[in-house]
């Protein structure tokens, strides 16, 4: 939120592994699915046992299973796949792989088999290329946000110079989806280079087009940047490591023997050839297709995924690049199209959760992170004429895979609507009641709390009140009130004319209740909502209820200045520093205990929580609870990168990553990043970086700056971070930066003082630690969670 002028929020990077990264088919091959009868659909093999070492695993009911069974007869029985291989991950643990049909039909008939070797089309895409990028990135030898015009030189003019890896990774380059396969006829050189010359459909960054010409390059890059061809990479650093021997580019005759037959080209059957036409003229190897593979190999790469990078006790993948491969993120779409990641999204089943991908050949996989769970699913539609379709397969088989019973559930954080429901609302019976709430009030089944307390007979929902950024929590303007479309109920704005409920608001009522996710910074605005309501209530005598949600920041470390007396305003409610390292309901007890309000205050606690949980250690779904904190990495960012907002210079609004990066027209990214390396700060890296914002700051002006990339969570102090960044600025760029606007959020004249008179990082920190130490032992007595040593989080 940072101030009523500028709204905080964050963006989560989705690499490949997307709910719109279904391969649409290609203009030249469209194919129509075929009712014609096929044969042999039984099952080869049933649900595995345990292994001996492994916990106990998740329940495998047989109905399940039976309606997985019917989902792939169903498909082989109507013709529209030969035969298929599934296997099912359940909370990390392989719990059934099957054979069904036949793996050939052509020239004769075979019986599909569990090690039968797939041509997996576009699942080479997140498998090989992606994986293969982000270690690169983890190696420093290139990062994301490097232009693709550093690794290829000819890939010019066009607007070309302005895309980066990220957006051939995202589908955002502009290109389009394929060229004409008579661009390859007079070989691979030649095909890059015309690649490098397509026209592009969009300025980069402004449309989602599924793009193979673009995952072609990123298979070029990857050879420039580690001085290997991608096979023999992703060989050595991928699928030797996690024991995928199965897995190859240009399979040789023992796979080829083993391999499900696609179909027939210049009347050749192919069988462990690539049948994707572009793949094939680059002779087998290509960012966007060419692998083959097997379900076995492809359940460990999905576990490895995961297991957060780690499989068997070896570390594949940084857990920074797992989160950025199977992170959603909404992709903007061209203009006038239809919602084609949503539509495509049913592809992948309606149910299953999660992020996947398919391929064009019949293959897909999904997984769900929160809940350990993944589908591989390997499929040969194409066999024998072209024509089959595994669309209605993938839907029907993800749908019946999210059916199944997760066992016993792992341990997770129960938030404080579903304690409140578990408990029986007890708290708020007989009452009439406003809600304080936005789309992150929801409970564990994903309902909003507003309808879960408007359902109750026990007691009465009469009103609804929305914060900044409104209900959707999308608005980055004043809050208009409303009437809510589906309770009938009327929405009161608190961020329009009233920061605080008036009378006429809560004419009628008894009760405030508070369910909203904050973002652990104190110029976040939900917890002056909070505050101010708090006051109100206070004062009318109603009862106040805070329905507890984790603070994302963890409840451990509390950094930066406490705000000075005499400036509190709508980001800086009370004296707290800016990261507090509190939930919402310890926060209401302190204000009303050192505000003396007196007020009626019932807190519905957390279940489960741990002051060290980070948010992606709560099990809990990210919400983004503003327009621009998409992430748990930009929310963590926020404290330190939100500090500079109200200055001149951009802290990455209006581009794919707010708060991972900061820059201005005066700024030269190389020196800035080597003055900020010189820091030595833990667990955040700074690189040089090109942008244009496209709102607030700078909004369409090229910007130099840095890259912030989390390296280690546990590690970074965000605070220093920012404040390091602004003294860097006033170092380097005395007359050019105006530190002004960092007083308002910083809250504290002194250190704000300090650093334009040029102090050393230091001493700003210096200025307010022993107001740390004294908040540490005012907050005590208001804690709900046991306290641990910071050294030990």
């Amino acid at each position: 939120m940072g101030s009523a002028a500028r709204n905080l929020e964050a963006l989560t990077l989705a690499l490949t592994l997307c709910a719109a990264c279904t391969e649409p088919p290609r203009p030249e091959e469209n194919r129509t699915a075929t009712t014609a009868p096929a044969s042999a659909s039984a099952p080869a093999s049933a649900t595995i046992p345990a292994s001996a070492s492994a916990p106990a695993l998740p329940t495998f009911p047989p109905d399940a299973e039976a309606r997985l069974d019917a989902a792939i007869r169903g498909a082989v029985d109507r013709g529209e796949v030969p035969g298929a291989v599934l296997l099912v991950v359940k909370a990390h643990h392989v719990v059934l792989r099957k054979a069904y049909g036949l793996r050939a039909k052509e020239p004769s008939p075979s019986p599909m088999a569990l090690g039968t070797v797939f041509d997996l089309a576009s699942l080479t895409k997140p498998i090989a290329t992606a994986s293969s990028i982000l270690l690169l990135v983890e190696r420093n030898s290139l990062r994301l946000d490097d232009p693709a015009q550093k690794w290829l030189p000819d890939f010019t003019d066009d607007d070309r110079e302005r895309v980066t890896i990220r957006h051939l990774l995202l589908h955002t380059s502009g290109l389009p989806a394929g060229d004409a396969i008579t661009s390859y006829a007079d070989g691979e050189a030649r095909a890059l280079a015309r690649i490098q010359k397509t026209k592009l459909l969009h300025p980069p960054g402004e449309a989602h087009v599924y793009s193979d010409l673009g995952y072609i390059l990123l298979g070029e890059i990857i050879r420039r940047a580690s001085g290997e061809p991608l096979d023999e990479f992703a060989r050595k650093n991928l699928f030797e490591p996690l024991g995928m021997m199965d897995t190859t580019f240009r399979p040789g005759p023992r796979l080829a023997a083993r391999a499900a037959p696609t179909e027939r080209v210049a009347d050749e059957l192919l069988l462990g050839e690539v049948h994707d036409p572009r793949a094939r003229a680059l002779g087998g190897v290509a960012g966007h297709a060419g692998l083959f593979s097997t379900a076995d190999d492809l359940g460990r790469f999905v576990r490895m995924l995961l297991g957060g990078g780690e499989f068997e006790g070896r570390r594949i993948l940084a857990e920074t690049s797992v989160r950025a491969m199977t992170a959603l993120e909404p992709l903007p779409l061209p203009e006038g199209s239809p919602d084609k990641p949503s539509s495509r999204s049913l592809a992948l089943g309606s149910l299953f959760g999660g992020v996947g991908h398919t391929g064009f050949t019949g293959t897909a996989f999904w997984l769900d992170v929160r809940r350990g769970d993944a589908v591989v699913l390997l499929a040969s539609r194409l066999h024998p004429d072209g024509k089959g379709d595994a669309a209605r397969l993938r839907r029907d088989v993800a749908n019946a895979a999210a059916a199944i019973p997760q066992g016993p559930p792992a341990a997770r954080v129960r938030v404080g609507i579903d304690v409140l429901e578990a408990r029986g609302f007890g708290v708020l019976a007989g009452r009439k009641i406003g809600l304080i709430t936005n789309h992150t009030g929801k409970d564990a089944r994903g309902e909003r709390t507003i309808d879960v307390l408007a359902a109750s007979k026990s007691f009465e929902l009469k009103a609804i009140f929305s914060p900044e950024h409104g209900l959707g929590a999308d608005k980055d303007a004043l809050v208009p009130g409303g009437k809510d479309a589906r309770t009938g109920l009327p929405i009161h704005s608190l961020y329009g004319t009233d920061r605080r409920p008036t009378d006429a608001m809560l004419a009628g009522l008894d009760t405030l209740v508070f369910d909203l996710q904050d973002a652990g910074t104190r110029f976040y605005t939900y917890i002056s909502t909070m505050g101010y309501a708090l006051e109100e209530a206070a004062k009318r005598r109603f009862r106040f209820v805070v329905l507890d949600r984790p603070n994302p920041l963890g409840g451990i470390v509390v950094e930066g200045p406490l705000v000075d007396p005499g400036r509190a305003s709508f980001v800086a409610y009370h004296s707290i520093p800016v990261r507090h390292g509190m939930t919402v309901g310890e926060l209401a007890r302190l204000f009303d205990a050192e505000k003396k309000l007196g007020a009626d205050l019932h807190v519905v606690p957390l279940e489960g929580w741990d002051r060290s949980f980070r948010f992606d250690k709560t099990g809990l779904p990210w919400i983004n609870p503003s327009p621009n904190l998409r992430s748990i990495t930009e929310a963590l960012l926020y404290p330190g990168v939100g500090l500079l907002e109200l200055t001149n210079v951009s802290v990455g609004r209006g581009t794919e990553k707010p708060f991972e990066r900061v820059g201005a027209p005066f700024l030269s990214g190389a020196r800035f990043a080597a003055e900020l390396a010189r820091f030595g700060l833990p667990g955040v890296r700074f690189s040089p970086i090109r942008f244009t914002p496209t709102s607030s700051t700078h909004a369409g002006v090229p910007c130099e700056g840095v890259a912030l990339d989390v390296t280690d969570p546990a590690k970074i102090e965000p605070v220093r971070v920012g404040l390091a960044i602004a003294v860097a600025l006033r170092r380097l760029y005395p007359e050019e930066w105006k530190p002004a606007g960092v007083l308002t959020l910083l809250g504290s004249a002194r250190v704000h003082e300090a650093l334009v008179r040029g102090e050393d990082l230091s001493h700003l920190v210096a200025l307010y630690e022993q107001d740390l130490k004294a908040f540490s032992e005012r907050r005590r007595p208001h804690l709900l969670y046991p306290e641990f040593d910071k050294d030990n989080r």
